[in-house]
């Protein structure tokens, strides 16, 4: 049995080496058209920024190490150029010297990965404007910073808010680059709804990075007496970059696929089965160019991430063994460092929920990362999504510092094993004064949800207080008379938590009461103080901070813990 590998990193790869350990008689080709078979693809930008300092670290596998271990034939720089299906066959060129050649194979798999997207801009081609997506960029691009920081011109702007366009921005600005990232959209981060990526967008500006959203890129101007391009924006602006990173998004590389005639999904994806098999049955395909099928909404998606990537090269190398093994749907599950703070995300979005037509409901919770009387705890924001009539977890977004990473996989879990939020408030995670509380925040989402659920709370969001206020609507606020000096929503009226139930005179019964205080959490006891004695009342979810930060633009919050009351749920 002959099989040809077309691309390696992270899906190409993982199916060679999986082949290999399955069957030793096998024949196994791989062609790279980089330089580099299998490297580290998301510490990149960390070489660059010179946080990974050997780049030896960034190489997983060479040619010699694949051979010397696996007895596979591994071909850099060389180019699949057309793929003959009928013949079983695939063109190839040498990319050092033009030679073109033929290789036959019994079976094909396709992992080509996806390019950056470059529109067509006037002055695209400058030479001081680079995408980032293979090891050859990197050593480009970390040259030019190092010419760059020597010379003394660090202006550099970042064109793209999502993985690679905030790692670029932290990176340079560990260069000592000042840094300006342009998003076109109205946030950064496509995997976190708007008002969860509003708590990054203060962030990054409080790390000196100068964010500018809604801001679109026209085209580009060469100012060669300064060595630098000048980004143009459609509002008139010019920025001057003596280094520009674009970082727009991903496309998957599928000419071959299309070319071949094998069936593609969308954005020009490889349709695959659950054995990922295409269209043709000797040809399967890996990694960032298939079209998926989203775990939780069974809507078809890409799925740009290095795990998914991993996965489906194991199965296919099983589907060639003839291993009955199917590619589990994935759920997007990630994580994304930028300076101090961690982003993460698991299963769907709000936006990506209602675009599925799911009926979904949030819940806002603000949690420490361990317990507030053992030090250095810090706060994290979080983000759940359910399905309101069952309580089934949807998706998650948490936006914090330490622990962020373990929670965002118990969520993950959660959504793997179609748990509720009355599972979350029953699991039983560990806990000790350095790691936790003793009531995770994964247990207060779901005793938050829960409440709301079983009717304990009413809640109202940050995107309705606006209206409220202009409906002249009774609006509480009970931080203490400090907190409440130092901002509040208009129009409300302040009395301390401790302070309610000796001034309930001061509210008109006859009316809802829309509570806030700082993150939820006192609001939530006021509402039940007030049920109990007869009133209609709503708490506002997230409380003043998230409300402050969405619609206010409020700088960003660096205490790391607030005083916000004993935790009760």
């Amino acid at each position: 049995m002959k099989v040809v590998i077309i691309g390696g990193v992270a899906g190409g790869a993982t199916a060679a080496a999986r082949l290999r350990r399955l069957n030793e008689q096998a024949e196994i080709v791989v062609i790279e058209r980089t330089g580099y078979v299998s490297y580290a693809n998301c510490g990149l930008p960390y070489y660059i920024g010179e946080t990974i300092q050997d780049e030896g670290k960034l190489t997983l596998q060479t040619p010699e190490s694949f051979r010397a271990r696996f007895d596979i034939d591994v071909r850099v720089r060389q180019e699949a150029v057309r793929i003959d299906r009928a013949a079983k066959t695939v063109a190839i060129r040498r990319l050092d010297d033009g030679g073109l050649y033929e290789e036959s194979y019994d079976y094909l798999i396709l992992s080509p990965g996806a390019k950056a997207v470059v529109p067509s801009l006037p002055g695209i081609d400058d030479a001081r404007i680079d995408t980032l997506r293979t090891v050859e960029d990197t050593f480009a691009i970390k040259k030019r910073a190092d010419e760059l920081v020597e010379a003394g011109k660090t202006n550099a702007v970042v064109i793209g808010g999502g993985f690679i366009g905030l790692e670029m921005a932290e990176n340079l600005a560990h260069r000592g680059f000042s840094v300006t990232l342009l998003q076109r959209g109205n946030h950064v981060m496509p995997t976190l709804d708007y008002d969860m990526a509003c708590e990054v967008h203060a962030y990054l500006r409080s790390r000196g990075i100068d964010l500018r959203l809604g801001f679109d890129v026209v085209g580009f101007a060469p100012d060669d007496e300064r060595d630098e391009v000048r980004v143009l924006g459609g509002n008139g602006e010019s920025i001057p970059a003596s280094l520009a990173i674009l970082a727009i998004g991903v496309a998957p590389e599928t000419h071959l696929a299309e070319e071949a005639g094998l069936e593609l999904g969308i954005r020009k994806s490889i349709v695959v089965d659950a054995q990922m098999r295409t269209s043709d049955p000797s040809i399967f395909a890996v990694g960032d160019a298939v079209q998926v099928k989203h775990f939780v909404s069974d809507d078809d998606a890409l799925i740009s991430l290095a795990g998914p990537a991993n996965k489906q090269g194991r199965v296919a190398a099983d589907a060639i063994c003839g291993r009955n093994r199917s590619f589990a749907a994935p759920q997007g599950s990630s994580v994304l460092k930028v300076f101090d703070m961690t982003i993460a995300a698991t299963g769907l979005s709000e936006t990506a929920a209602q675009r599925a037509g799911l009926a979904c409901d949030k819940a806002f919770t603000s949690s420490p990362s361990h317990a507030t009387y053992y030090p250095g705890a810090r706060g994290m924001s979080v983000k759940t999504l359910f399905d309101p009539e069952s309580g089934r977890i949807l998706g998650a977004q948490i936006v914090g510092f330490e622990g962020v990473d373990k929670r965002i996989d118990v969520f993950a879990t959660a959504i793997r094993a179609h748990m509720t939020a009355a599972d979350l408030e029953d699991l039983d995670l560990a806990y000790a004064p350095p790691y936790s509380s003793a009531k995770d925040p994964v247990n207060m989402a779901g005793f938050v949800i829960e409440n709301l659920r079983c009717g304990l709370v009413k809640q109202h969001h940050w995107h309705d207080v606006d209206a409220l206020t202009a409906q002249g609507a009774q609006l509480l606020d009970v931080r203490t008379a400090k907190e409440y000096a130092e901002g509040h929503i208009d129009g409300s009226v302040n009395i301390p938590l401790d302070d309610l139930r000796e001034r309930l005179g001061e509210l008109d019964a006859g009316r809802p009461v829309f509570v806030n205080c700082h993150s939820g959490l006192r609001s939530y006891v006021a509402c039940r103080m007030l049920a109990g004695r007869g009133f209609d009342c709503s708490n506002l979810a997230g409380g003043w901070r998230l409300y402050a930060t969405v619609a206010k633009d409020a700088a960003f919050d660096a205490r790391p813990t607030h005083p916000c009351g004993a935790p009760v749920a």
